[in-house]
């Protein structure tokens, strides 16, 4: 018997020949997990930013209805708690006063595509001791 010369090499070009391109898709797949990964970080980012510039409005808001509740200023307090959120970017979802003085706001930040913040912040007079 004489030995086949052609088989085995034959059977490695092939082989070889039948992984080209498997480099190219690996590096497609890792720059688009790269990619996503990216994206995801900034999503965060923008929902932190968000939240904080929410809660900033909701305090502001607070402030300025306790001052007017207190007489401090001439505004009815959730009128000016619904035009200080304005002024930073939000929007009045609720506003009460209680009797004993403290004014509860709620606000809305609204950034597209992320769903909108919410934050909520109670301000009233220095309590005496």
């Amino acid at each position: 018997m004489t030995p086949h010369r052609g088989g085995a090499p034959a059977r490695a070009r092939q082989a070889l020949a039948d992984e080209r391109g498997a480099g190219g898709v690996t590096a497609l797949g890792t720059v688009a997990l790269g990619a996503s990964l990216v994206i995801a970080v900034a999503a965060l980012g923008a929902a932190s930013v968000t939240a904080s510039q929410a809660a900033g409005a909701a305090d502001l808001a607070a402030l300025a209805a306790s001052d007017a509740r207190r007489g401090i200023t001439a505004q009815e307090p959730c009128a000016l708690a619904a035009e200080t959120a304005e002024r930073n970017h939000a929007r009045v979802l609720d506003c009460s006063a209680s009797p004993q003085g403290s004014v509860r706001v709620e606000v809305e930040v609204a950034r597209v595509p992320l769903p909108p913040a919410r934050a909520v912040a109670v301000a009233g007079p220095p309590s005496v001791r």
